[in-house]
């Protein structure tokens, strides 16, 4: 079963040539796909450096900033594309420990989506301030009252999808970035019936580079979980093929 990890860059040139041999010495079916945003530092030109010496690594430039989650939709359609069976959303700052894929790959046997969540066991974040912390927590607390999603940790960007579930969303009709395009993909497999499922995992703040949190991030999730809770009242998505609408289930570890 071959697996993709998907890391959206943008300034990553510190951390990437460290990340990249954690993620590949972890399983020998896992391969890296980077998808660099023209970072202005090198980032996508030390991803081609390595990408000359290691075929399970591959990169994908696009033109400028174009934001995460777009850059997970390229590498989706890049993953699917090319026949694996599940797809990885990681950072490449070192905040997702790698150590964890092989939670993921396990796990994944027995569901569609798994999560990586700060927030199952207790609160397991280290060095965040304080505000920011309080601010990803009760964001969670929010998106679970709007929209019913069964998720502890919706705003979480370490996920593995089994990649008939990714083929089952129409990608281009995915609307957001930031926070919001993790609590998005996440509703639209639910409301589709497909089993999500959540395990523990440590989150560590970013030790170089610079945080791509922005207050656009955040007005945007606040009104995409409005839009959300909406559609859950008043629309209807199509069921997944063999998965009548209502039958999503919600694991834990």
């Amino acid at each position: 079963m071959r697996a993709l990890v998907i890391l959206p860059t943008y300034n990553e040139i510190e951390n990437l040539p460290r990340i990249v041999p954690q993620i590949l010495e972890v399983d020998p079916d896992l391969e890296v796909l980077v998808v660099d945003d023209d970072s202005p530092d090198g980032t996508g030109k030390e991803a081609d450096r390595m990408a000359e010496v290691n075929p399970r690594l591959s990169v994908i430039h696009r033109a400028s900033k174009m934001g995460l989650g777009s850059a997970y939709i390229t590498g989706f359609k890049y993953g699917i594309e090319k026949g694996f069976d599940y797809l990885f959303e990681m950072d490449a700052d070192f905040s997702h420990d790698a150590k964890y894929l092989k939670d993921f790959l396990r796990e994944i046997k027995e569901a569609d989506l798994v999560v990586g969540s700060r927030y199952l066991q207790g609160v397991n974040v280290i060095n965040w301030p304080m505000s920011r912390l309080l601010l990803s927590y009760f964001a969670n607390v929010y998106t679970r009252i709007i929209t019913g999603l069964p998720l502890r940790d919706a705003t979480g960007g370490f996920k593995c999808y089994r990649r008939e579930a990714l083929e089952a969303i129409e990608l281009d009709s995915v609307r957001s970035d930031g926070y919001s395009f993790q609590i998005e993909m996440s509703f639209k497999l639910w409301r589709k019936g497909f089993r999500l499922k959540e395990i523990p995992i440590i989150f560590y703040d970013r030790q170089r580079g610079e945080s791509k949190m922005s207050k656009k991030i955040v007005r945007e999730a606040v009104w995409m979980v409005w839009r959300l809770g909406l559609e859950r009242l008043f629309g209807r998505e199509d069921s997944a093929a063999g998965k009548p609408q209502g039958s999503s289930s919600l694991q834990r570890t």
